[in-house]
């Protein structure tokens, strides 16, 4: 019932071969995905997400930077540190120790977000779609 937030295969950061200068999980002034402290069964004191909260900020060495949204309702439960020190985890593991966040969604809303996640061939599809309408 927890999700992995990590970047998609197409993501342009895995793509074209850019290098990751660095990660920001500082949001705005008052607000750092690193303060978040979690505790307890309830998850108390975890920061509540929208679908479109940023969670961090990633930058290139070409210039470019990107916002990563957590894309689900739920408490941020927690943040890939490691990422912070050792970047290239992002794109040399994307799917596994390079994960961006951990993040619980409510009980209620659990079976709807899966309900509405696409499958690999769906996701593959999308990408075809995406590519040959850029062409």
């Amino acid at each position: 019932r927890i999700c992995v937030i990590t970047l998609a295969e197409a993501h342009p950061l895995l793509q074209s071969g850019k290098t990751i200068k660095n990660i920001n999980y500082q949001i705005s002034a008052n607000c750092s995905r690193l303060q978040n402290k979690v505790s307890g069964k309830s998850k108390r004191g975890a920061q509540f997400l929208t679908e479109l909260a940023p969670l961090c900020r990633i930058s290139s060495s070409d210039g470019e930077e990107y916002t990563i949204y957590s894309c689900i309702r739920g408490r941020l439960i927690e943040v890939n540190e490691n990422i912070l020190s050792n970047p290239s985890l992002l794109q040399e593991k994307p799917s596994t120790e390079g994960y961006i966040a951990v993040v619980l969604p409510k009980f209620e809303e659990s079976k709807s977000i899966t309900q509405g996640l696409l499958t690999q061939k769906e996701y593959e599809e999308v990408l075809l779609k995406r590519r040959s309408s850029a062409a």
